[in-house]
């Protein structure tokens, strides 16, 4: 992204789902299911998760 250094220019989905289900939207989307699936994915491709809400809720899992 041109506009923000240090910024990839996307938005995690796991985000947009949190940031809606927060706001009061009926996604139809389950979060945790969501995470569970792009956890498999990120350890698959042998990168981090860059979603702040995957991440704060597997280590809430964790603990």
């Amino acid at each position: 992204c041109p506009y923000a250094k240090g910024a990839t220019g996307n938005v995690a989905t796991e985000d947009v789902i949190y940031l809606l289900d927060g706001l009061g939207y009926e996604t139809g989307v389950d979060l945790n299911r969501l995470i569970d699936v792009s956890q498999f994915i990120t350890n698959i491709l042998k990168r981090d998760n860059m979603s702040k809400v995957a991440r704060a809720l597997l280590s809430k899992r964790q603990n």
